[in-house]
C-alpha cells in the first residue's frame, strides 16, 4: 500500500501534463493537417513568416503550393501555412460603430 502512495504524485503529474501540454499539441498538429490537405486554389492565406497571399497551385508530390502574391508567384511547402492567421484573414468581422 506504501508503494502505491508513493508512486501517486508522479501519476498525478504526468496525468496532469497530458491534458494541459501533450493532448493539446496533438490536436493543434492534426488541426493543421487537416488544414493543409483541405487548401485549395483560391484560398487567401498567410505563411508562418507572414506572406500574405493566394493559392495558385497546389502540388502533392512534393507537398507544395504556388502562392501569388504582389511581388510574383513562389513556391512554399504547405506546413510553412499558418493555421491560425489564415483563418482569422478569411473570416468575416463586424464592425462596432
Amino acid at each position: 500500500m506504501g508503494s502505491i502512495q508513493d508512486f501517486l504524485p508522479m501519476l498525478l503529474i504526468f496525468v496532469v501534463a497530458y491534458f494541459f501540454m501533450i493532448r493539446p499539441q496533438m490536436k493543434r498538429a492534426k488541426d493543421e493537417k487537416k488544414f493543409a490537405a483541405e487548401l485549395k486554389r483560391g484560398d487567401r492565406i498567410i505563411t508562418k513568416s507572414g506572406l500574405h497571399g493566394k493559392v495558385m497551385d497546389i502540388n502533392d508530390k512534393d507537398n507544395s503550393c504556388v502562392i501569388e502574391t504582389m511581388a510574383g508567384k513562389l513556391k512554399f511547402d504547405r506546413s510553412a501555412i499558418s493555421l491560425e492567421m489564415s483563418k482569422k484573414l478569411n473570416t468575416p468581422t463586424t464592425e462596432k460603430k
